[in-house]
């Protein structure tokens, strides 16, 4: 039964908190953070006592730590990432990996040196409708891919970036509206629709002030297989939508709002078309933090972190490594290249 422990106390911590506490064979045993009041609230939350470190290197020393799981700022995972690698300790690491995709082949480069695994948080990927969705596409239900969409229009307060200490900043957010609310909706993309060969982008910042990033991005993007594809991401539309992807080709369309199915259709009808309807007929409805950055599940860390613990138990790779948890990385970083020096990005 793997030992945990979450280095980062913020919001995301209560999170992995109680999904660890849903994963079967697995044990939180410590918190670090360098407020205490941070792990406090952890404990509360869980109603549990843990042991609690100011310094990540004292709890790396313990036997008992088999995972670390990094929740601190974006731009401070690097080094903590790379501390528990080097000490032995398999790591996963909210999402994103890091904020550039140097920083995060840092990470991958220190868990295959020291032969440990690494997971990047992406638990849209487990969510049942975008598990149905990829198989489909996986079946050549689609025929020719022609066309990927995803939107992330959601709201956030000018108290939300002023209170947060470190959003909104480049060092330790990376960037706005795409690295750290869309990043989830890039990485379905990229995993429905195939590696991105460029992409043409547009960021700026509209609704908000005292941020270093943008809160409204739009890109285009060319596929390598040739499809073409779309990202809107915002923290400027008031009050916040439901994040979707829509998938087209020449023989389908799926679209996917949230948890939701909202259209599932193709050329050859199977039965299995006709189950899928029937099973998400009754919409989940969540807003997935579109206006609250805690309206959140902690549903799809859980299936997450399971994954994680079986694959360690049967040693081999989880759903999202370190190679995948790169990739929106990549495209992000692409896209605010594009937009700064106004011409268009290749990836490949």
């Amino acid at each position: 039964m793997p030992g945990f422990a979450i280095v980062g106390c913020g919001m995301i911590a209560h999170f992995h908190a109680k999904a660890l506490a849903e994963v079967p064979d697995a044990r939180l045993l410590a918190l670090v953070d360098l407020v205490p009041e941070n792990m406090e609230k952890v404990m509360k939350t869980m109603n549990t006592k843990y042991d609690t470190y100011t310094d990540i290197n004292k709890m790396l020393e313990r036997k008992d730590i088999d995972v670390v799981i990094v929740a601190a700022p974006s731009g401070a995972h690097m080094n903590l990432a790379v501390a528990a690698a080097e000490a032995g300790k398999h790591v996963v690491v909210e999402k994103p990996l890091e904020i550039t995709v140097e920083r995060c082949n840092r990470i991958i480069e220190a868990c295959q040196k020291n032969n440990v695994k690494l997971c990047t948080i992406f638990p849209s990927r487990y969510h049942a409708a975008n598990q149905a969705l990829k198989s489909a596409i996986d079946k050549g239900r689609f025929g020719r891919l022609t066309l990927g969409e995803t939107t992330c229009k959601w709201w956030r307060s000018q108290a939300y970036y002023d209170e947060g200490g470190w959003k909104g900043t480049r060092a330790l957010d990376g960037g706005g509206a795409l690295m750290n609310q869309a990043i989830h909706n890039v990485d379905l993309l990229c995993w429905m629709m195939g590696p991105v060969k460029r992409v043409f982008g547009f960021t700026a910042m509209l609704a908000h002030e005292r941020i270093e990033v943008e809160d409204t991005a739009v890109a285009c993007l060319e596929f390598a297989n040739g499809a073409l594809g779309v990202i809107q991401a915002t923290t400027s539309v008031y009050p916040g939508m439901p994040k979707t992807i829509s998938i087209h080709g020449d023989k389908g369309t799926v679209v996917v709002e949230q948890e939701d199915i909202l259209r599932w259709e193709f050329a050859s009808e199977s039965d299995e078309d006709k189950e899928i309807r029937e099973k998400f007929a009754q919409k989940v409805g969540a807003s997935g933090g579109a206006s609250d950055p805690a309206a959140i599940s902690h549903h799809g860390h859980a299936l997450q972190l399971t994954d994680f613990v079986q694959s360690l138990k049967e040693g081999r790779d989880s759903l999202v490594g370190g190679a995948q948890g790169r990739i929106a990385v990549e495209v992000i970083e692409a896209i605010y290249k594009s937009s700064d020096e106004e011409r268009c990005v290749h990836l490949q």
